[in-house]
């Protein structure tokens, strides 16, 4: 089984969120960056339990300059066997799944795996759009996936139930919570990481379809207003007036 798992760099959850003077970049002033967890915890985890079922290779990659080398280093130490960077600036969605789709068209996988969404952006993008550029099914938000042969019965959780689909390989799907568990990489796995090959790719001209106009951050928010219990006339109207919820 030949998995490819998609990885991404993200600010560490506690990070302060500030944008740059035109407001159409993230400032990475002072962040420490980690690999995004919805790839690492769930898609390349259960991607190296894959392996260790069946047998097989589990080849991580990612899109961005030198700094992720660090993040695919990790990914060699948890149990990847070989790392692809395509050396280019992350600049969308669409941007990023063209120049992995490149690297995937003709190597042969039967899962392409990654976390459901990356923690900074949410865009939940990338999955789908691989589908569609590497014309295999696309199944999202998986926090199950048990393996028979080739076919892969995968269980989604959905508004009041779950969903469970059988899709045969090859095919892409985005990690959610539950899907496998976090593991920590040991001294063994870290020294190996040095000698494991981390190859670096050209990036594929890509003209883009979007341009980001402009971040913002939410307003600060107001104060708490403490309202006497036996005034429900001023209550009414600060959630009419204020809140604006009735």
């Amino acid at each position: 089984m030949k998995i490819l798992v998609c990885v991404s760099k993200t600010p560490e959850t506690t990070a302060k969120i500030a944008f740059s003077a035109d407001g159409k970049s993230f400032s990475s002033a002072g962040v420490n960056f980690i690999m995004n967890p919805y790839d690492e915890w769930y898609a390349l985890v259960r991607a190296l339990e894959v392996k260790e079922q069946v047998g097989g290779e589990v080849i991580i990659i990612s899109v961005g300059g030198t700094d992720y080398d660090t993040i695919l280093r990790k990914g060699l130490a948890i149990g990847a066997d070989k790392a692809v960077r395509v050396d280019a600036e992350p600049v969308s969605s669409g941007m990023v799944s063209a120049q992995i789709a490149d690297y995937a068209k003709d190597q042969g996988f039967d899962m392409v795996l990654l976390g459901k969404e990356t923690i900074d952006y949410n865009g939940s993008e990338v999955g789908s759009m691989l589908g569609e550029l590497l014309s295999m099914p696309f199944v999202s938000y998986a926090s199950k996936m048990d393996l028979q042969g080739n076919t892969a019965t995968i269980y989604r959780d959905i508004e009041g139930g779950e969903e469970i689909l059988e899709v045969d390989t090859p095919f892409v799907l985005s990690a959610a919570k539950g899907l496998a568990e976090q593991r920590i990489p040991n001294m063994r796995g870290i020294m190996m990481a040095k000698s494991k090959p981390l190859e670096v790719r050209p990036a594929l001209n890509y003209e883009p379809k979007v341009e980001v106009v402009a971040f913002s951050l939410p307003p600060a928010k107001s104060g708490v207003h403490l309202v006497d219990p036996d005034d429900m006339d001023e209550l009414v109207r600060l959630l009419h007036e204020e809140s604006k919820v009735i």
